[in-house]
């Protein structure tokens, strides 16, 4: 095929879902009835730790319309978690918001009215919400099972887990550097994803050893994995139902779902949990905080030789994914330091008293950014260097190699970053307003407002991770079915299939659609992580339709008595190259309607292309109050082909929220120490960007050709977010002239860097 003449490849077409979502026709899972299902209620923790030592059910269970109240004496004992260890219910809580009983009943405002009915006594524990005060000898401890409040190193990915990198000589390397510096490092503020849609799920039993899960989710083969991991003997289909938003933490919800389940199992009907927006921003899953206490060096000619350190990650009370993303945030740590050959760098995974961590986009490299380039930094900043230039120095060039989160060793094989590095340079201005280190770029002239810049750099891998089945079916009257389970969670990705499809096979867009995300009706695949929809969907896809393709003109060829290399088909019909007027209907060539050609795909999983974000970011500070504002920001990247221009620039736009960029600048869930709950539960209190407040924001987005059958194009969403904090936590520095060190750079955390408040 022509790379040149795409139909849909990199041109904007309108979405085949676009007209309903925009006029609120498309159904999302709080439009899914089910005749006599059930609503259900959770009663949540007033402590952040405690044991419950009396429970008194008697008035909830009388209350009209209540058909079930559970409690931790009657809930069954399903586990979920890594390793499993967090209960449905469970007599001792563990956070402020932690569940205490549930209940189903024929409204909400019924199971309300019950929850209010239940009366509880507990017994008040000691608690502890900072990672390094829990692994003191006298710290609270969570579980019997985990002393110390350390979760132990397990993982999805490998038999030996990949929770640590030690590679080379460190202690020879730091002999070696020419400057070598250390520091301590926090991106631990435990930021909210917020998605529009709150988490929900709805249980229904079909047997007694059969379950159907709704989940708002985009990744149903993972929940349905993990569900039935946690419920031995228990087949589980699960539906996706379009989701409003997930940015990774809705991807899984294996808590809300086993809630679900008991409760329909209880009840004998249909029951939707569904947390409403104060349970979702209070009780759900969030962001895991990061520390890292290191020491690096760097060669004269600005090589980051080595590196030492204890990465402490704050799981919260309970580690959903935790370890998974530990060894991916490893893997991204030698993304950027691609040249570093010399690692000593352990890993902590500790449990304190606040709502779990999650699985949120950026997934664990993020988190592990945040710290580690500040702490790369440090030596740089030793060094009297450029970031910009050590970044792209160091960068993972084709040739290179890392250790990914299966504990293996892979060989890159990419394309060579620089010239997104230099455009995007060129394109920001960094060459004239970089200053030096802690050296503004402009000064008003009454000395009160200062302007810094930053640069911050990522690369993830797992844009090629885990396999994707599925099948491509072409119908003789002239339409294409894509069998394939891929979930929405509002990055288009089924609109990039479907136009993948379409280019392949010729035919009009619209002529092409895609079963609903069920794990009945559809082959294996991981959902919508780590960017990897493009390559691995995509691949699946592509092989699909053209083997599809190959057997429509197999029996072209067969009937027509033409050689199979002089046919083609475009627009359901099929027709010899050399007399391309001469066309004929599939039908014609299937000879029935009954006749349906199945084209089959299967990817299996690939971690030697990374792909690459390259964050600038431009502030001013007011000195006088500490106010910080981003007045302009610039990302740069190399997607190979793009599949639709207006999509992959709404990628980069999503930097922002979703607990990515300005998490640097206010976002931030705000924790009463005294008490151990939150304060900021509400989108008030809760600081966000809001539409009017979006500074200029420009794009560089090179299209160099990858070696991936889908279109030469690779996935970029997940990390448009994740070097954007570093960056904007250095161009704060620069603009006040001394290092800030703490996230987010609220006023008061400017002011007492700059030394005018205590």
């Amino acid at each position: 095929m022509d790379d040149n003449n795409y139909r849909y490849i990199g041109k904007h077409v309108s979405r085949a879902d676009g007209r309903d979502l925009v006029s609120g026709r498309r159904p999302f899972i709080d439009d899914v009835r089910i005749p006599g299902m059930l609503m259900a209620r959770v009663l949540r923790s007033p402590y952040p730790h405690a044991n419950i030592v009396k429970i008194d059910t008697t008035k909830a269970k009388a209350a009209p319309g209540v058909r079930a109240v559970l409690t931790y004496k009657d809930a069954p004992d399903w586990k979920c978690g890594l390793p499993q260890h967090r209960k449905v219910l469970d007599q001792r809580v563990r956070f402020t918001g932690d569940s205490v009983a549930l209940v189903a009943a024929e409204t909400l405002e019924a199971a309300d009215e019950a929850c209010r009915q239940i009366e509880v006594e507990y017994e008040e524990l000691p608690f502890v919400l900072d990672c390094e005060e829990a692994i003191k000898p006298d710290a609270p401890q969570l579980y019997d099972e985990f002393p110390g409040n350390v979760l132990p190193k397990v993982t999805p990915f490998s038999e030996e887990p990949f929770n640590q990198i030690h590679v080379g000589d460190v202690e020879k390397a730091f002999e070696e550097a020419a400057y070598v510096a250390e520091g301590y490092y926090c991106y631990d503020k435990l930021p909210h994803p917020l998605p529009p849609e709150s988490p929900g799920v709805i249980a229904q039993w079909t047997s007694p050893s059969a379950v159907t899960l709704y989940y708002n989710g985009g990744a149903p083969h993972l929940q349905k994995f993990n569900t039935e991991a946690s419920i031995p003997g228990v087949a589980v289909r699960v539906i996706a139902c379009h989701s409003g938003g997930s940015y990774g933490s809705k991807q899984l919800i294996p808590h809300l779902a086993l809630q679900a389940i008991a409760l329909a199992r209880e009840t004998g009907r249909a029951v939707k949990l569904m947390m409403d927006r104060t349970d979702h921003m209070l009780s759900y899953e969030l962001r895991q905080g990061s520390r890292i206490r290191g020491k690096v060096g760097i060669t004269q000619d600005g090589i980051i030789n080595a590196i030492q350190g204890m990465w402490y990650i704050d799981s919260g009370m309970s580690s959903t994914y935790a370890q998974a993303m530990t060894a991916v945030g490893l893997g991204e740590a030698q993304a950027f330091c691609g040249k570093c050959k010399n690692w000593d760098l352990e890993t902590m995974l500790i449990a304190t008293n606040h709502s779990s961590q999650a699985p949120i986009r950026g997934f664990g490299g993020q988190e592990l950014k945040g710290a580690l380039i500040p702490l790369v930094c440090t030596a740089i900043r030793a060094a009297g260097m450029d970031p910009y230039e050590v970044f792209k120095k160091n960068f993972v060039k084709a040739g290179d190699s890392y250790i990914w989160r299966d504990y293996k060793w892979w060989d890159v094989r990419s394309v060579d970053f620089t010239a997104a590095f230099e455009e995007s340079a060129a394109r920001f201005g960094w060459k004239d307003k970089w200053k030096g280190w802690e050296k503004p770029t402009w000064v008003s002239e009454d000395g009160k407002r200062a302007v810094g810049v930053g640069v911050g750099v990522h690369g993830n891998a797992d844009i090629g991770e885990d396999p994707t089945e599925g099948f491509v079916k072409l119908h003789p009257f002239g339409s294409v079915t894509v069998e394939m389970c891929i979930g929405e969670t509002g990055g288009a990705q089924r609109h990039a299939i479907q136009k993948m499809v379409a280019e392949i096979m010729k035919v009009p867009f619209d002529g092409v659609q895609l079963v609903n995300s069920d794990t009945h009706g559809t082959g294996y695949d991981a959902g919508m992580i780590g960017s990897r929809g493009t390559i691995t969907m995509g691949t699946c896809a592509v092989r699909a339709a053209k083997d599809a393709r190959r057997k429509l003109l197999m029996m072209a060829s067969e009937k027509l008595n033409i050689d199979v290399d002089e046919l083609d088909t475009e627009d359901f019909l099929v027709f010899q190259r050399s007399k391309p007027q001469m066309r004929l209907p599939w039908i014609a060539i299937t000879g029935t309607p009954e006749m349906t050609i199945t084209g089959m795909g299967i990817y299996k999983q690939n971690f030697d292309k990374p792909n690459f974000a390259l964050y600038f970011a431009e502030v001013e500070v007011n000195l006088e109050t500490g106010e910080t504002k981003l007045i302009r920001a610039l990302e740069g990247t190399d997607v190979g082909q793009i599949i639709d221009p207006v999509n992959v620039r709404m990628q980069a736009e999503g930097s922002f929220g979703a607990a990515g960029a300005d998490t640097a600048l206010f976002e931030e869930m705000v924790m009463d120490k005294k008490l151990g709950r939150f304060v900021s539960g509400n989108m008030i209190d809760y600081k966000w960007r809001t539409f009017n407040e979006f500074p200029p924001f420009d794009t560089v987005i090179l299209e160099s050709r990858f070696d991936t059958e889908s279109f030469h194009a690779l996935g970029f969403g997940e990390i448009s977010g994740s070097p954007a904090p570093s960056a904007i936590l250095m161009a704060v520095s620069n603009a006040i002239g001394v290092e800030v060190k703490e996230y987010p750079t609220t006023p008061t955390v400017v002011l007492k860097a700059m030394g005018k408040i205590k």
